[in-house]
């Protein structure tokens, strides 16, 4: 093996590669961004980090760099049929944090430019074709028809849901059968939505969600959540009609949406979890989606991927052994990762599974949570610190 030419260097110049390049180009380590997009375009993707993950950001130390392109969403309302519960997420998570919603190619290119800004080697439109394991780890790329042999003490695979750095793990890889869809589309002109809330609508009966993140002036992402088996897939604009009916059906009033109009893409993701168990081997870790991708409709993803790239962070300045350091990086990961997906099974057996013994499940917790808000879990809002034991599980599902 070659003399590493870079101490780091990250497949992908999305939010976990740019953000892990920003952290230890700051900390002196020479690091270099392979992304193969020229220009950052709007795709259906999560666009909000909830309160944990916003604590995640501020100990990375670029709160304010996603504070800059973001909106404060304060407020989380829930609809269940006419009954409205607002959740201030200042006053209630155990972070006191608000969530914050953005335009994802806005922060991409904020973020890429900081890293740079740090010292960071930018190297955009180049596509990689292979990775030699081993310490230190080569990497094979093309750029404008040009190939170029590198190596580093650490390579880091941060290229998103489909990743093709996980091809290294493939006896690790993990899958979740599909039970959910998620669609997500750019809207303006949706009516009667604050601009410091989160609207969720969640329908258990028809195994329907809506939610919809408002985004600064007339602009809104809304998303649905719908039956893995529902004999349709919404996508394109032509699906536009149907995505507003189905919202409709969610239980959204129909005056919301009638005047909105579509602005970005809409296209419909598994709701499934994707994951590699232990994502460290012979100087190759996995962060963010490429490490685990969880089901997009409970919106842990980028809250994930900065606890993601602060572990890995802190792994990696605490020892001048990394392939150690990739150890332990993904020990904790597979710990937290693992807390979140049990939290999320938890939520969708509530509030997704339909059939005689959901609503029996229903039935029994539901009022007694009316009665008690303090029974749900609050993994998904303040984290995977919390405990998660079997009295915590108890008391949600009213069996204590």
């Amino acid at each position: 093996m070659p003399s590493p030419n870079y101490d780091i260097v990250t497949i992908g110049g999305g939010i976990a590669g740019t953000l892990l390049a920003k952290a230890m180009s700051d900390a002196g380590a020479k690091v270099l961004v392979i992304e193969r997009e020229l220009q950052f375009k709007d795709r259906v993707r999560g666009e909000g980090i909830i309160s944990w993950g916003i604590a995640e950001a501020r100990g990375l130390g670029v709160f304010d760099l996603i504070r800059s392109c973001s909106d404060e969403l304060r407020y989380w309302d829930t609809y269940t049929g006419e009954r409205v519960e607002r959740r201030d997420l200042v006053a209630t998570t155990v972070q006191h944090e608000p969530s914050l919603g953005f335009y994802h190619p806005a922060l991409q290119e904020i973020l890429l430019r900081s890293a740079e800004e740090s010292g960071a080697e930018i190297c955009r439109g180049a596509s990689v074709q292979k990775v030699a394991l081993g310490i230190p780890t080569e990497v094979l790329f093309d750029r404008n028809g040009t190939p170029h042999r590198i190596a580093a003490r650490l390579v880091v695979g941060a290229d998103g849901r489909t990743s093709a750095m996980r091809r290294y793990f493939a006896d690790s890889v993990r899958r979740d059968p599909f039970r959910r869809l998620m669609a997500g589309v750019l809207l303006e002109n949706v009516s009667a939505l604050p601009t410091d809330a989160v609207r969720f609508q969640p329908n258990p009966e028809l195994s329907f969600a809506s939610l919809l993140l408002p985004r600064g002036g007339t602009h809104t992402r809304a998303y649905l959540v719908y039956p893995h088996d529902s004999g349709y897939r919404l996508q394109g604009g032509a699906g536009l009609p149907r995505f507003v009916g189905e919202s409709v059906r969610a239980g959204l009033p129909p005056s919301m949406l009638e005047r909105s109009k579509i602005i970005g893409p809409l296209a419909s993701f598994e709701g499934a979890d994707t994951w590699v168990e232990h994502p460290y081997q012979q100087g190759l870790v996995l962060i963010g989606d490429a490490a685990a991708s969880s089901d997009p409709s409970f919106g842990q993803g980028l809250s994930l991927t900065l606890r993601d790239v602060r572990v890995l962070r802190d792994s990696l300045l605490s020892s001048a052994d990394w392939d150690k350091a990739g150890h332990v990086y993904a020990d904790q990961h597979d710990h937290y990762y693992g807390v979140i997906r049990e939290a999320s099974e938890l939520f969708a057996a509530m509030f997704y599974d339909c059939g005689p013994a959901a609503e029996a499940r229903r039935t029994k917790a539901l009022p007694r949570i009316a009665e008690d808000p303090s029974r749900v879990p609050d993994h998904l809002f303040s984290g995977p610190d919390l405990p998660l034991n079997d009295s915590v599980k108890m008391r949600f599902f009213g069996e204590d």
